[in-house]
């Protein structure tokens, strides 16, 4: 079977830091070449995998402003799709753009929709939801108004992530710096807790982050260390007494959530989106709706069975399970 993965190229495949969409296009295209499949990754051209890789953009556009991104992403998807009949399957991990090209091309193609950035872009979608083989990443990211061929939680390489039996003190933001992800929720609930805070991520709306993060920032009680690489998150998710995730939004999944329970380190999530599909209540943290709730869980943290939430994470977010989903769902459009 010749598959062909199209990631998306803002950054890296996989990415040095952040980029959940590419880190995931990443995981399924190398779980696909253990698989023995034919394995063909459409990324930018630093990227890396077991399989073949194809490039027209030699640099992710987020990392070089010197590339129009609209040109960037232009190029890269009709790459792949002017050589389609070369594939038996397309899985596309770039939204919604390509499926413009679905019902030119012969060779049929799933879509993992990675979230919806807006409404707006849902007539997209409506339009190819006959034939576009979509996937969702939870059961609560499903739009009424589509048709989906299955859900596929997103798998973690499970060898990635070092369990920690024992914690640190420190509560941990980890995620992009946005007033939707809970930045400042988090500073509240560590102050309340009179724990240190320690938060990485992306800043992505600096606005946010000057007026409503930076004036805690001191160093000692509130940290903030920056975007994380994967041997920093390592040590940092491990390090964890509690991974704080109080969202504002409906988030399609979480990839930190996970890889913080393969760490072993509980979550204190508000119970938004795909968070109650992700998180055993009283298991391997706890679902809040509230600051005041979120304090209170920090002081049940010590309830929580480390062990068992590395157990739950690898039973049901491991590239394996992951990818044995994915092999359901091409077996199922190609047979």
């Amino acid at each position: 079977m010749k598959i062909a993965i199209l990631s998306p190229v803002a950054w890296r495949t996989p990415p040095r830091k952040y980029g959940p969409w590419e880190q995931v296009a990443s995981n399924i295209a190398e779980g696909m070449v253990e698989q023995g499949l034919d394995v063909t990754l459409f990324a930018t051209g630093d990227s890396f995998t077991k399989g073949k890789l194809v490039s027209v953009c030699k640099q992710p556009y987020a990392e070089d402003s010197n590339v129009d991104a609209k040109v960037a992403e232009c190029l890269h998807i009709s790459c792949l799709m002017e050589d389609a009949d070369q594939f038996d399957l397309i899985h596309n991990n770039f939204d919604f753009l390509p499926l413009s090209y679905s019902r030119l091309i012969k060779t049929p193609m799933v879509t993992t929709i990675h979230g919806f950035s807006s409404p707006k872009i849902l007539p997209v979608y409506k339009k190819y939801s006959s034939t576009g083989n979509y996937v969702s990443i939870s059961n609560s990211d499903r739009s009424p108004e589509l048709d989906y061929i299955a859900t596929v939680y997103n798998g973690i390489n499970a060898d990635e992530f070092i369990f920690s039996h024992e914690s640190s003190e420190y509560l941990l933001f980890f995620g992009r710096i946005h007033p939707e992800k809970g930045v400042y929720e988090s500073i509240q609930i560590a102050k309340q807790s009179k724990r240190k805070l320690i938060i990485s991520g992306l800043i992505q709306d600096q606005e946010y982050f000057d007026l409503k993060v930076k004036p805690s920032i001191d160093d000692n009680d509130i940290v903030y260390i920056g975007n994380s690489g994967p041997d920093e998150r390592n040590k940092l998710l491990g390090g964890a007494f509690a991974l704080l995730h109080p969202i504002s939004f409906e988030e399609p999944f979480g990839l930190s959530v996970a890889e913080a329970m393969f760490c072993g380190t509980p979550v204190i999530a508000f119970n938004r989106g795909a968070m109650s599909e992700l998180i055993h209540d009283g298991r391997t943290g706890f679902l809040v709706n509230t600051i005041e709730e979120a304090v209170e869980a920090v002081k049940n943290i010590k309830l929580i069975d480390r062990k068992y939430c590395r157990e739950w994470a690898n039973s049901r977010f491991s590239r394996q399970k992951m990818i044995e989903g994915y092999l359901q769902v091409y077996q199922q459009i190609l047979f």
